[in-house]
């Protein structure tokens, strides 16, 4: 039984639907998930993760993950040796692109307290990576205009600054070019404004690697989406 083999956590900060998703997280999982809510710096949320489960190998989910019902959680192996984190794939509901991006996780506890330094934190593991080809769920970055656009300006300038996971340049092109034409569903229009401001970004940082830092901080985030587009970041 997973149960019996896994913890599991939800990594949470501001997200307006994480306590219902939390609750499917659990009613799915069948088993109690902890919640860290509100921890500023994802390297220290990640590191505290660590802290509060049981056992080596734990289930990681963000605060916008939406567990698909039918994902067979029972069939889920141990990581191999070697092997740090393994990352399940999602849905993006705005544009459709499916893969790790915000998924499901199996992560060991050693790992993360050995946790080094990169933009997009996990790439930053010692050992292995593996990356299911099974999607787990959707990630629900449109729950408002300032979540949607802080998805899209995230990602499409981790993806144009080079992958920190490895992924090739044609790759990370394809996926900016599906961020920044556009999609549907709620708040899409931001998570679009957001990915094409993100490829900007990247741009200028380029000539200030340091800059990149900033893609973790939520204060600097929030601000700069006030200030190009307003008051909105609690609509929903």
């Amino acid at each position: 039984m997973t149960g019996a083999r896994f913890d599991a956590v939800m990594l949470s900060y501001d997200e307006p639907l994480a306590d219902k998703l939390h609750a499917r997280l659990q009613r799915v999982l069948g088993l109690k998930v902890k919640r860290l809510h509100g921890v500023h710096g994802m390297r220290r949320a990640y590191r505290l993760a660590a802290e509060v489960v049981d056992n080596e190998q734990f289930l990681l989910a963000d605060g916008d993950f939406v567990i698909d019902t039918e994902f067979a959680v029972r069939a889920i192996e141990p990581l191999d040796e070697g092997v740090s984190l393994r990352v399940w794939q999602a849905v993006n509901p705005l544009n459709g692109l499916v893969y790790g991006y915000g998924g499901l996780k199996l992560v060991r506890r050693s790992a993360l307290r050995e946790l080094g330094e990169a933009v997009d934190v996990l790439a930053a593991l010692p050992g292995r990576i593996e990356f299911s080809k099974t999607v787990a769920g959707t990630t629900r970055i449109n729950q408002s205009p300032y979540h949607a656009w802080k998805a899209g300006f995230r990602e499409c300038s981790m993806l144009a600054r080079g992958s920190e996971y490895g992924m090739d340049d044609a790759q990370s092109a394809q996926r900016i070019a599906a961020w920044t034409t556009g999609g549907q569903g709620d708040f899409a229009d931001y998570a679009t404004a957001g990915a094409r401001e993100g490829v900007a970004f990247a741009g200028e940082a380029a000539r200030d690697p340091g800059r990149f830092e900033t893609l973790n901080d939520p204060a600097w985030l929030l601000e700069r989406f006030t200030a190009a587009h307003g008051d909105q970041a609690v609509a929903g």
